[in-house]
């Protein structure tokens, strides 16, 4: 997927306002428009218009934009990090996945899930507020024991000149037990404010933050257990730290680095709890001693052993 640059696009300043965003747009839109311009490319070049202009007319999906195209030239190869959106306010509107269809590969990857189920404004009583989302990080501990985080959260505005700013409101959330990537968290009447109704609410969806030791998938807790080349030879016990607790993992004789041992019911809690996927990593200890040395040699000398040849 190649990257856009939007303001590239329509001649514009990054900081420029919304009057010279939407004078851009006009001016181009007279020149490609296929039914007036005589340009051989007006039609491709007037969709590639029509979408940078739908982003940086729109305070929000501009700025997430602007959060994720720093450093970045057009045509390069990209694709956004996990969690690049998150921390941003959105109102609950979105688009339909039609217009992501109309758009490119980049416009869909980036917001063609804004708006989406979690995020669209519920049925109710007249004057009702809108419901607003947000995509979160939690660290992977708060899954097992729930919390209470502070969280703060970017609401992109227009200021008086028309140039995107941002609306900055701290929250106390209740992080419950068991919570895992992709769920979402509701928060009534934290969303848009009602005309004459109530307001609406905030939907924070749950991801958690790059961690050194662990990873998830679902409620399954994916990470490693360091063994010796002793312990994998000889089958051992030896202890684990997961975000649960200490647990003693049992590792068979004859384990293989890259092997998987499961530990059922220790992933992330819930009804049914995930699983600990914890891969084998045999660490080698180095010969940097005369003992240790002489120690491999008459290892080296002990055993008749290939590891080409037993990886064939």
């Amino acid at each position: 997927m190649q990257f856009k640059d939007y303001y590239e696009i329509l001649g514009v300043a990054r900081d420029a306002s919304a009057d010279e965003i939407k004078k851009a747009f006009r001016k181009l839109a007279r020149r490609y428009h296929p039914d007036v311009s005589r340009e051989r490319d007006a039609e491709a070049r007037m969709k590639e218009v029509n979408e940078a202009n739908a982003v940086l007319s729109d305070p929000e999906k501009r700025a997430a934009y602007d959060q994720l195209g720093r450093g970045h030239r057009p045509g390069e190869e990209f694709r956004p990090p996990p969690g690049w959106d998150a921390g941003f306010e959105f109102s609950g509107a979105g688009d339909g996945p039609g217009e992501a269809a109309d758009f490119s590969d980049f416009f869909s990857e980036l917001f063609g899930r804004m708006g989406g189920a979690h995020a669209r404004r519920r049925a109710g009583p007249a004057g009702r507020g809108e419901d607003h989302h947000a995509k979160v990080l939690l660290d992977v501990e708060d899954a097992f024991g729930g919390a209470t985080r502070r969280l703060s959260l970017r609401v992109p505005v227009l200021d008086r000149q028309g140039r995107l700013a941002f609306e900055e409101r701290s929250l106390q959330v209740k992080i419950p037990r068991g919570v895992h990537a992709g769920q979402v968290i509701r928060l009534a009447g934290q969303g848009g404010p009602g005309a004459g109704g109530p307001a609406g609410d905030l939907m924070l969806e749950v991801g958690f933050n790059p961690h050194p030791r662990y990873r998830t998938d679902g409620r399954d807790l994916l990470a490693t257990v360091p063994v010796s080349p002793w312990e994998a030879a000889l089958g051992a016990v030896v202890p684990v730290q997961l975000p649960g607790g200490e647990v003693r993992v049992r590792v068979p004789a004859g384990a293989q680095g890259g092997g998987q041992l499961r530990l059922r019911g220790k992933g992330i809690p819930g009804d049914p709890p995930g699983d600990a996927l914890l891969e084998v990593r045999i660490v080698v200890p180095p010969a940097d001693t005369p003992a240790a040395r002489q120690a491999w040699e008459t290892l080296a000398r002990s055993i008749d052993f290939d590891p080409r040849g037993a990886a064939r």
